[in-house]
Formats: C-alpha cells, sequence, structure tokens
C-alpha cells in the first residue's frame, strides 16, 4: 500500500489532462483559447473569474507545453511523494492561481490588454515548493541542496526574462505563492512528526 501513496499520480493526472487538452486545441483552433485565456478585460471588466484557473490548462506551441510538462511531472513526482498527493495538488493550484493574480495585477498597473497561458505559474510555483523544502522540510535530501535549488530559480528567471512574449510575472507570482504555501505545509508536516515522536517517547 506504501508503494501506492508513493505513485506520482497528481503529477501524471495534471500532465495527461494538460496534454489532453492541448491536443483538442490543436483540433479546434483558437476557440478554448479564446474561452480560457487570461486578460484583464475578460476577467476584471466582464468578471470571468473561471479563467485565472483555466488558463493554466492551455498552452501556446509544442515547446511551450513540452518545458511545462516535463519539469511538472519529473519535480512534481519528487515534491508529491516527499508531501503527499493532496498537499501537492493543493499547493500547485494555488502558485498557478497565485500567479495568474499576479499577473492580472501586472498587467492593470502597466496598462497592458495581451491574454496570457500556460501552467509556467504553477510549475515556477513548484521551485518555490522545492525551496521550502530544502530550507525547513527537516529532510535530508543529499542531491537537492539549498544553493542548487536557487540557482535553478535565477537561472529560470533569467531565461524567462531574457525571453520574448513571456509572462515573467505570472512566474514570480507562482514562485513567492509556492515558497509561502510549501512552507506552511513543511512547518505543520515538521511539528506534527515531532508531536508524534514526543509521544511516543512519553509512553515509553
Amino acid at each position: 500500500m506504501k508503494k501506492y501513496r508513493e505513485l506520482p499520480f497528481v503529477s501524471a493526472g495534471l500532465v495527461l489532462i494538460n496534454v489532453v487538452i492541448f491536443l483538442i486545441c490543436s483540433v479546434t483552433g483558437s476557440r478554448l483559447y479564446a474561452a480560457g485565456g487570461l486578460s484583464v478585460l475578460e476577467v476584471v471588466r466582464k468578471g470571468d473569474f473561471g479563467r485565472i484557473l483555466w488558463a493554466m490548462f492551455l498552452h501556446s506551441g509544442i515547446e511551450h507545453i513540452f518545458n511545462n510538462m516535463v519539469i511538472l511531472f519529473f519535480m512534481g513526482a519528487m515534491i508529491e511523494k516527499e508531501i503527499g498527493h493532496i498537499s501537492f495538488a493543493i499547493l500547485y493550484f494555488l502558485s498557478g492561481i497565485g500567479g495568474n493574480l499576479v499577473s492580472l495585477l501586472n498587467k492593470i498597473m502597466s496598462n497592458d490588454w495581451s491574454m496570457s497561458i500556460g501552467a509556467s505559474g504553477a510549475v515556477f510555483g513548484l521551485d518555490g515548493v522545492l525551496l521550502a523544502m530544502v530550507l525547513f522540510s527537516g529532510r535530508k535530501m543529499s542531491t537537492v541542496t539549498p544553493t542548487r535549488v536557487v540557482l535553478m530559480i535565477i537561472l529560470s528567471l533569467y531565461n524567462g526574462f531574457t525571453g520574448a512574449y513571456i509572462d515573467n510575472a505570472a512566474h514570480i507570482g507562482g514562485l513567492i505563492t509556492g515558497f509561502l504555501g510549501g512552507t506552511i505545509v513543511c512547518v505543520l508536516q515538521r511539528r506534527r512528526i515531532e508531536s508524534t515522536y514526543n509521544h511516543c517517547n512519553n509512553d515509553l
């Protein structure tokens, strides 16, 4: 049973959903993009708040979805195994939503009426969760160190800022949301483990 609990059901499921939606978009053209893309006009003026979530499942091309899904599956599987399926799912969606909210705020402040799509905010949130894990979880992860995670985050942000047509506000928002959420989860899990350990010692 423990073996099955450690399988990355959520990560694999999210990848599958994203790929299926991308294939549907490839057949239906711009219909789903028009219905789910993130923009100030549709969300703020028309009140279509569902786009804050739906935009996370839309991608502009093969390279866009491939990069996001590779990171989601491999990093997601590692994080999901450490913190559990439910906590992982909550942090993933919170990161994506947080990233899109920051993106909307940035668009409003810069008078940007463009439309954004992609799971990048949620994926950057996984970077934030991983950083929180190596700092606060108390787990020993020999191949994952704070320095390596910080360098990975810096490189990812640099690639975003030097690229074209990239919603860096969503990346930063997702990263911060993932780090804050991951910190809370790690602290709570660590306290629960310490409480169980102390309770067992008291029983002895």
